[in-house]
């Protein structure tokens, strides 16, 4: 982040661009972050029905229960199987998520050390520009310094120059 310098400072617009350029960026990330826990919900709904469905196979009776212990072993082995591929895709989001909260955490303290090292260095110059005017005074210019006025003629109407007080040639009043 480089600003302009100007009279007062820095160059305001350039700030507040800065400062909402990094609101735009956390936004972003924070969407990011929003995402990944939406989809760590979805995974604990998908879990849920997996458990749900385990939990009505138990409960079912299909009267032959050689066939039925045949199919709820598979249907078991199956939902464990989509449970734990859950498990893994849940956890991989999880890891997703802390990544990117830590990234944009990261940046946002990066981004705030810049502005408060920027303001620190305008203020700073600031106070010298104090000193340096405290050290100016009025009459280090002595009146006798010739100045880009004095070498205009003063022969203007009004002016008190070479021509004040003399009366007009004749018939000319």
């Amino acid at each position: 982040m480089r600003f302009s310098v100007v009279e007062t400072g820095y160059d305001q617009r350039q700030v507040d661009y800065c400062l909402d350029e990094l609101g735009v960026r956390l936004s972003r990330l924070a969407a990011r972050a929003e995402g990944a826990a939406g989809a760590a919900r979805e995974w604990d709904e998908i879990r849920q029905e997996a458990a749900w469905l385990s939990g009505l196979l138990q409960r079912l009776d299909l009267g032959d229960v050689a066939a039925t212990r045949h199919a709820g072993d598979a249907v078991r082995r199956e939902a464990a199987e989509i449970r734990a591929q859950a498990r893994a895709e849940l956890d991989e989001a999880r890891e997703e998520a802390r990544r990117v909260r830590e990234r944009a955490y990261a940046e946002a303290v990066q981004a705030r050390r810049d502005f408060e090292a920027a303001l620190d260095a305008r203020r700073r110059r600031e106070v010298r520009v104090d000193e340096i005017l405290s050290q100016v005074t009025a009459d280090q210019v002595p009146a006798d310094t010739p100045t880009a006025a004095a070498g205009v003629p003063g022969s203007r109407v009004g002016a008190g120059g070479l021509d004040a007080g003399v009366e007009p040639p004749p018939g000319r009043r």
